[in-house]
């Protein structure tokens, strides 16, 4: 199996308004999906804690906060890359996102690449019964949306 998925797109802003919108304001462009839920109950709140070993959060209306994963590489503006653990992966399974922000003119292009489903055991609730080739495709579906609403918050200058 392919184990990946890249998506990306162009944003009419500089790569530093790109990196600051994806980090800072993911919980407000951040659009929850129920095929990749990162918490077991009702969606809540993305937030990055900045910085190599910050957590990504999810924080619920109850104020329960679940981690999803940690930033393993912070390179303002040009990269962010940090693990990803949905509500049903084992305990000691996550996977791996890694954004690129590359400067091409007077635009940003922005590439998201998902890593690692491989690792998700056949038969887990997070693979929804689907062969490999359709929970990616799934899989790259999902970041697109992610994207597209990401676009609109990016302010494109």
């Amino acid at each position: 199996m392919t184990s990946s998925v890249t998506v990306a797109l162009r944003l009419r802003a500089p790569p530093e308004r790109a990196f600051e919108a994806f980090v800072a304001q993911i919980g407000a462009w951040w659009r929850p999906n129920v095929m990749f839920r990162t918490t077991p109950r009702p969606p809540g709140a993305l937030a990055f804690e900045p910085g190599e070993g910050g957590r990504l959060t999810e924080t619920l209306a109850s104020g329960k906060v679940f981690e999803i994963g940690r930033i393993t590489l912070w390179d303002p503006p040009r990269r962010l890359v940090f693990t990803w653990r949905q509500a049903a992966f084992p305990l000691d399974l996550h996977t791996e996102v890694e954004i690129v922000f590359e400067p091409v003119g007077d635009e940003t292009r922005v590439s998201v690449e998902h890593r690692g489903f491989d690792r998700v055991p056949q038969g887990n609730a997070a693979r929804h019964a689907m062969p490999d080739e359709v929970l990616l495709k799934q899989l790259g579906h999902y970041w697109r949306a992610q994207l597209d609403a990401y676009r609109g918050m990016a302010g494109e200058a």
